[in-house]
């Protein structure tokens, strides 16, 4: 594995069709919306997320490919174990010091990929401090506001004896599902080699990011998030570790145009450019 030394700043495009691609469960699973200008909103969490299946799916249990937050996981016994692995005793009462925090650190930092790829705390526990990973992710907005469609649902049972004699047999339950019948979304993306340097980050490591940002949704698929497709990956590379120039002059260069049928109704009704030209394929890396 080499040594990351460039920084990478990346603009990702992808959709979403007849879905709910982020829901918010503090608004009864709608699709997350700006409420004074109407675009849609995902969370960075929830393409990190998509991000860690993603790795989990592909790398299995290969060594180094670990994902530390992953369904179901107790965070604390992860760290606890990685303790127990390096000889070193340390617990929730018995908080690690000095070196051994360091150690704790680099091996948590080596064994999952999430921690060196975006950080983690992990003071929560036996403490291996706190990691501030090399990838950063903004939220996602559409590039046109959206709407969101409600529709009302039956299913032919019921969850209980209860329920059942209430309705005297005939065992229907109503329900909603909220979709955004299409959306084009936007976001922007920044790889530090300075912070890769203190995590492992390494090249192979940016690899594995690139093929999960491109593929991440194929392997996500669910009946309530509709039809979700990687659209157009932008990378821009510099040619140093502080870069060439900023990002946002870089992301200016990205563009897109609404070209087909109004409301937008597929992917085929825009047009993105860079620096004026169509972009055909979906990853494409531009040296800056």
């Amino acid at each position: 594995m080499s040594k990351l030394e460039k920084r990478y700043d990346f603009v990702l495009y992808f959709d979403v069709k007849d879905g709910n691609p982020n829901g918010d469960p503090d608004a009864g699973n709608l699709p997350r919306i700006d409420a004074e200008t109407g675009s849609g909103i995902v969370t960075d969490v929830c393409l990190k997320r998509k991000v860690r299946n993603y790795v989990q799916i592909t790398k299995g249990s290969e060594a180094g490919y670990d994902i530390f937050v992953k369904e179901k996981a107790v965070l604390n016994r992860e760290i606890d174990k990685v303790y127990e692995e390096l000889n070193i005793k340390a617990n929730e009462k018995q908080k690690a010091k000095g070196e051994d925090v360091e150690k704790g650190r680099a091996a948590l930092c080596a064994k999952f990929f999430d921690i060196r790829t975006f950080g983690a705390v992990l003071s929560t526990g036996a403490n291996a401090g706190q990691v501030r990973g090399p990838v950063q992710l903004t939220f996602a907005r559409s590039v046109e506001p959206i709407v969101s469609f409600e529709h009302s649902i039956t299913r032919m049972a019921v969850a209980t004896e209860a329920e059942a004699e209430k309705q005297g047999g005939d065992n229907r339950t109503m329900g909603r599902k909220y979709t955004v019948p299409y959306g084009l979304y936007r976001t922007y993306g920044f790889i530090s080699p300075h912070f890769a340097a203190s995590t492992g980050f390494s090249t192979d490591d940016l690899e594995l990011l690139w093929k999960a940002l491109s593929e991440m949704f194929e392997y996500d698929r669910s009946a309530a998030r509709g039809l979700m497709t990687t659209r157009r990956l932008v990378i821009f590379e510099h040619n140093s570790a502080l870069g060439s120039k900023p990002a946002d002059e870089l992301f200016n260069r990205v563009k897109v145009e609404h070209t087909g049928n109004t409301p937008a109704r597929d992917f085929s009704d825009y047009t993105i450019t860079l620096d004026g030209q169509s972009l055909t394929e979906t990853m494409t890396t531009v040296s800056v």
